[in-house]
């Protein structure tokens, strides 16, 4: 019996039809909505991180077929497999597993994936190099190529590298689509915990045309009033 095979086996043996139920909802999968037709067994979160360990020297084959899965844990476990991978290889191993994440990035396709996955292998990967890939994710008509985009620098930012941040959130600052906009105010609100000077400087000049979720996510951790004046358009 393969690994594969194994892995399927265990997470089938701890579905949880009362979780899943939930899941379907939190994650937004009915008719329109941005999850629609995700489907979930309902483990939780520890549990798929254990499996992923015990299943960390699946192939690329492998972890195709999961990433092909309709079942949103099994996408779940081999970007969680894809990530324990990335932060023990050499560097071929590293360019093979990001060309593999990026030809699969639209299978990465609801916010907990993304944000599990695109700091610690995009955003790691083109921290010193080229970012071109994450410009073109920005202009994606896939919204969560778009959130590849913005979440992937988080990785700069905890480097105190924010130009790659600012630039996709230009970009992005009129985007219709609510997940991208709290994406982005996260990534902002980021930059401003290292760095209230630089965040300032591009709420000032865009803080009034800001799509509003955007605005509150970027300015949650500022002092009362200063957050007010924000809000109130009186800066």
């Amino acid at each position: 019996m393969s690994g594969l095979t194994e892995l399927k086996k265990e997470v089938n043996v701890n579905a949880n039809a009362e979780h899943a139920k939930t899941m379907q909802w939190f994650f937004k999968t009915g008719k329109g909505q941005y999850g629609e037709g995700d489907k979930f067994l309902g483990l939780k979160v520890p549990l798929q991180r254990k499996i992923a360990s015990q299943f960390s020297d699946l192939n690329f084959d492998d972890l195709q077929k999961l990433l092909d899965s309709k079942i949103h844990e099994e996408r779940h476990i081999s970007l969680l497999i894809l990530v324990g991978k990335y932060s023990k290889a050499d560097e071929t191993e590293k360019k093979q597993i990001f060309n593999f994440y990026v030809k699969n990035s639209k299978k990465v396709n609801n916010w907990d994936l993304v944000d599990l996955s695109a700091p610690k292998i995009a955003g790691a990967h083109l921290l010193n190099t080229d970012c071109k890939i994450l410009f073109r994710f920005a202009s994606s008509n896939n919204l969560w190529e778009r959130r590849i985009s913005i979440i992937s620098t988080y990785t700069f930012i905890k480097k105190n590298k924010f130009d790659i941040t600012l630039e996709i959130s230009d970009i992005l600052l009129n985007d219709e689509h609510d997940l991208i906009h709290k994406a982005v105010g996260w990534m902002l609100r980021e930059i401003g915990k290292i760095d209230m000077k630089v965040l300032e400087s591009f709420l000032k000049q865009r803080y009034s045309s800001m799509p509003r979720t955007m605005l509150r996510y970027a300015i949650e951790k500022f002092p009362e009033t200063k957050r007010q004046k924000y809000l109130k358009g009186k800066i």
